[in-house]
């Protein structure tokens, strides 16, 4: 029998699975509840009960599997499989995630952010078309990015590599929570769109169903700014090209610095679709050079959901097979 891979997307209130095959077919997938009590304590132990659970279930045996990569929120030492700073997750202290999954399943183990391994995910299976060169941005609860470079994940330094949400798009602008002001966290976020939107009402004196919305005291989302867009209100008309504007500069500036031959957006506020996209790439076709301009594609994320198992599979079959 092909031996398989195992991707798991740790999220705050979900945990998602999947195997796969080694041409990132996914074969069988599941999630469970993320236990995020005492501290995140019952994170791990759950993780690896599902994986016996299944792995018995379906009548298969630990050496079947090559790997298993997962993605999660924090910062994480990949070499010694250990996640920091995951406060959605309760984990305020170090955890050694790979040192317990390896001893509890005998499967190799690897692990990183949760954005490298949703770029990874639409590099292989998406938007990315398996090109070498590809930048992911995820626009979530806040913004996510991962770079490949020459079919590699790029990490930095300090494994801050790929952070574009904290790309510096609007000097002096709102302040984020990194500590500085203007990153494009601030302004594209699925909060930050409802941010710019209620930073603008207070100057616009116009008839808007948005404006009234917000004026109203509404509970408005980043969807709603955008379909109240699409229904040609002019004030969130508005909205929408300063979002896009921030967007497309930034994007504009990966591109002219990597000139990959994608930067494919995914995250919650891309399910706008075509209608934010084709925005994005005004803007980003008037701040790239002629080169890039012709070379760089501004895609839509394909994979939604499943690009966190799928890039985990991938990383597990590209770093462990690697060792």
């Amino acid at each position: 029998m092909d031996k398989k891979l195992i991707g798991i997307d740790l999220g705050g209130t979900t945990i998602k699975f999947a195997i796969l095959t080694t041409d990132g077919d996914v074969q069988q997938k599941w999630s469970i509840e993320t236990n995020i009590l005492d501290e995140g304590r019952h994170i791990v132990p759950d993780i690896i009960e599902s994986i016996n659970h299944r792995i018995s279930l379906y009548e298969m045996k630990h050496e079947d599997f090559i790997g298993i990569g997962m993605g999660t929120p924090g910062s994480v030492d990949i070499k010694k499989g250990t996640v920091v700073g995951a406060y959605n997750l309760n984990w305020t202290k170090k955890q050694n995630v790979k040192a317990q999954i390896e001893e509890a399943t005998g499967i190799p183990f690897v692990l990183d952010n949760d954005a490298n391994v949703a770029a990874l995910g639409e590099r292989w299976k998406g938007a990315g078309e398996n090109n070498p060169d590809v930048v992911f941005i995820t626009l979530g609860t806040g913004v996510g990015g991962g770079i490949i470079a020459d079919g590699n994940l790029l990490h930095g330094i300090n494994g801050c590599a790929g952070e574009i949400g904290h790309v510096t798009v609007d000097p002096g602008g709102f302040e984020c929570t990194c500590g500085k002001r203007g990153c494009l966290e601030t302004v594209s976020s699925a909060t930050g769109v409802v941010r710019v939107a209620r930073h603008m009402s207070e100057e616009y004196a116009g008839d808007s169903q948005l404006k009234q919305a917000i004026d109203d005291g509404q509970d408005v989302s980043s969807k709603d700014v955008f379909d109240y867009a699409k229904t040609d209100d002019p004030f969130a008309l508005m909205v929408v090209d300063r979002v896009c504007y921030f967007l497309g500069l930034a994007i504009g500036n990966v591109g002219n610095t990597l000139n990959p031959s994608s930067v494919v957006i995914g995250g919650g506020v891309s399910a706008a679709g075509e209608f934010l996209r084709s925005r994005v790439q005004t803007y980003f076709e008037e701040f790239t050079f002629p080169e890039v301009r012709n070379s760089t594609q501004v895609k839509l994320a394909e994979l939604g959901n499943e690009a966190g198992v799928i890039g985990a599979a991938s990383l597990a079959l590209h770093f462990i097979e690697k060792e």
